[in-house]
Formats: C-alpha cells, structure tokens, sequence
C-alpha cells in the first residue's frame, strides 16, 4: 500500500523512540497528548494472526516495555491500549497515557472533550533510554 501513513517511508525519524528489524515505537503527540505513542509492525499487514508466534510475543514484549516505561516516567492513573486499524488496516497498537485530568477522562482520546484538560509533558531522552536498556 504506497500511500500508507504508518508505512516507514513515510514515518519522520524524529518521531522513532527505538526500532529494530520488524517494528517501530513512535512518539505521536496529539493535542493534550504529548505521550501519546503508537508500536508499528514494518511489514503490511492488518492483523496480530498474520503474525506468527514468535512475532507476535515479540510486538506484544515491545508495547507492555513500552506501557511500563510510560508508567514509570509519567505515573498516569491509566495506560490505554487499543489496536484498531479499522481506518488504516497496518498492525499498529497505540499505547496512551492517560490521567484524571486530561481532555477526555474517563472516555477514550477520540470521544468529544469533557473539559480544557491537563498536558503531562514526557521527558524523550528518559524513554529513549528506559525502551534500550529493556531491548537489551
């Protein structure tokens, strides 16, 4: 798929937090999101049962790595994870933290603002650092 947003070659490297042969983790900040991060599989696929075991446990090792170094870094009061893919079908899982005072608590990201909300600004050289050193 050439025109595909989640496909690499149309990935900006200063959005890749770490990458290794089969998958990308991407800082993507949204408006009041600015941790807001997305585990994209290179290959084109859409769903986790084209993968095969081994790549499966390896793109889900990568988003639960992810979902603690958020944890540690920001202490949110919620990770939420979701692979949609319903509007772009490339195996992707958004990992987002989430806090009591953002935008849209309790409803997800995408639902209508409740409120102005609170941005919890994410340190990138501490995750760079905490996602290499759980690769290792």
């Amino acid at each position: 798929m050439s025109d595909c947003p989640l496909c690499p070659s149309e990935i900006a490297p200063t959005q890749c937090l770490w990458e290794d042969e089969q998958l990308r983790v991407l800082l993507c900040p949204e408006p009041g999101y600015p941790a807001f991060c997305r585990v994209i599989w290179r290959q084109h696929i859409a769903e986790m049962t084209d993968l095969n075991v081994d790549e499966r446990m390896h793109l889900m090792t990568v988003v639960w790595l992810l979902e603690a170094a958020l944890r540690a870094l920001l202490a949110p009061d919620k990770i939420n994870l979701a692979s949609l893919g319903n509007q772009v079908p490339h195996l992707h899982w958004h990992v987002i933290p989430r806090f009591n005072d953002d935008r849209h608590f309790p409803d997800t990201v995408w639902a209508q603002p409740r409120r102005h909300g609170v941005e919890h600004p994410l340190n990138i050289d501490s995750l760079r650092k905490l996602l290499e050193s759980g690769m290792a």
